[in-house]
């Protein structure tokens, strides 16, 4: 997989980006507990950051996947995982099944604002009781003429105190199990929508998290994505762009952990030499360098399936279970190899270490991610 001038262009353009209007900030937006996501994206639209392989008709770019692969890793550079998180939602979680299965009109309602930078959108799937068990959801919407009635709560819901709109992952039947759901487009002015909290979380703290409720919530039939009884399928296709763009991301975070903690080794002295003349040091680090390169590899070729036309689901499910995982390895050695001074909320090491925890619980747990590969590969009884 070879990257073209025009992609390394674009990679430079995206990290410089990210140095100038992203780390300034984070201190700022962290004790905020959001960051200004409408004047972000407007700002990143402008700049032909969103919807790089949608149509241009709603406001993408008609891109390749290269493009969304090098915009995933650049923002997992940032100085924090908030920004990336809230950026893979709006252009990776919440609007892939309305570019795929949405009518002309509701993208030129919701679609083409989303990616011009002048709505924010969010995904709606997880409920107090069903998080990663998506076929436990019961928030319902029964059908009232040419409306749906929904009532119900959501959790943990990334970008939503700022939304405009929602992918709701909503029960329309009485059908149990991972049948009978749909998903429906809840514009957040609906009457009967509100945010219910806002959540206190130990990492992604400028990340603007929250608990909402459906309170006789009224939305348009009309709003219905694609095929009614069909939203858990597609929920799952917009999944696996979910997890391809934390794969990507936490690539781009666990490169550049790993050059500032090299760096640091090699000023930090101890015993009248450099840190990074311990071996064990030096051999652990390039222990973990050794698995980010077999990771790099594993992305490329996944995004190279991706862009052939292949079903990439196993690929991207073994790739979010191993990044997961080895993002947090890296996180607690970067710490470890800082000492005392990487405990410290002023180091970006405990950020890090934060930020990275997440990865193995959300867009699917590393328990989720190897029920579907033992499923998929037969170990399932």
């Amino acid at each position: 997989m070879q990257f073209s001038e025009e992609h390394n262009a674009f990679r430079q353009l995206v990290r410089e980006y990210v140095e100038r209007e992203i780390n300034p900030h984070v201190d700022e937006w962290e004790a905020a507990g959001e960051m200004p996501l409408h004047d972000l994206f407007a700002q990143m639209a402008e700049l032909g950051f969103l919807g790089l392989e949608s149509q241009e008709a709603y406001g993408g770019q008609a891109a390749d996947h290269l493009f969304t692969l090098i915009l995933a890793e650049e923002f997992g550079r940032a100085d924090h995982g908030a920004i990336g998180m809230a950026v893979g939602v709006q252009v990776e979680m919440a609007t892939p099944s309305l570019g795929e299965f949405g009518t002309p009109e509701q993208k030129e309602q919701y679609l083409k604002p989303a990616l011009e930078g002048r709505a924010v959108t969010s995904i709606a799937v997880s409920e107090p009781g069903a998080g990663s068990d998506v076929a436990g959801i019961r928030t319902k919407a029964v059908r009232d003429g040419d409306e749906w009635i929904i009532n119900g709560s959501k959790m943990f819901i990334t970008n939503s105190l700022q939304a405009d709109w929602l992918c709701a992952l909503v029960r329309t039947s009485d059908e149990g199990g991972y049948a009978g759901m749909s998903q429906i487009i809840v514009p957040t002015d609906a009457p009967g929508f509100e945010v219910s909290a806002r959540l206190d979380k130990l990492g992604m703290r400028a990340s603007d998290t929250g608990a909402l409720s459906f309170m006789d919530c009224r939305v348009p039939v009309a709003n219905t994505i694609g095929t009614v009884g069909r939203g858990f399928q597609q929920q799952m296709n917009q999944f696996i762009h979910e997890r391809m763009w934390a794969n990507y991301s936490s690539l781009g975070g666990m490169e550049r952990a790993l050059d500032r903690t090299k760096a640091y080794l090699k000023e930090r002295h101890a015993f009248g030499q450099p840190l990074m003349a311990n071996q064990y040091l030096q051999y652990r680090l390039a222990e973990l360098a050794a698995d980010v390169d077999l990771l790099r590899h594993y992305n490329l070729a996944t995004a190279a399936a991706y862009m052939a036309g292949e079903n990439p689901t196993r690929m991207a499910t073994i790739g979010k279970l191993k990044a997961s995982r080895l993002a947090r390895e890296v996180a607690d050695w970067c710490l470890q190899f800082h000492g005392g001074t990487g405990y410290m909320e002023e180091t970006w090491t405990a950020r890090y270490f934060r930020d990275t925890r997440l990865a193995s619980i959300g867009a699917g747990s590393d328990e989720t991610m190897l029920q579907v590969l033992a499923r998929m590969d037969g170990y399932w009884v």
